[in-house]
């Protein structure tokens, strides 16, 4: 599947505490979104 590169406006507390999270997860910030809009998605019925 082809990636799209999006720009987003965060509180930056909030984006700099989550981003931290994630690296001490070993997660990727981008893929965490990806994964919370795909669960959005699928809670609500709009994707497979």
């Amino acid at each position: 599947m082809a990636k799209k590169t999006v720009s987003l406006s965060v509180e930056e507390e909030v984006y700099e505490e989550y981003r931290k999270y994630c690296e001490q997860k070993g997660i990727i910030l981008s893929k965490q979104f990806e994964n919370f809009m795909v669960e959005e998605l699928k809670k609500n019925n709009k994707r497979g």
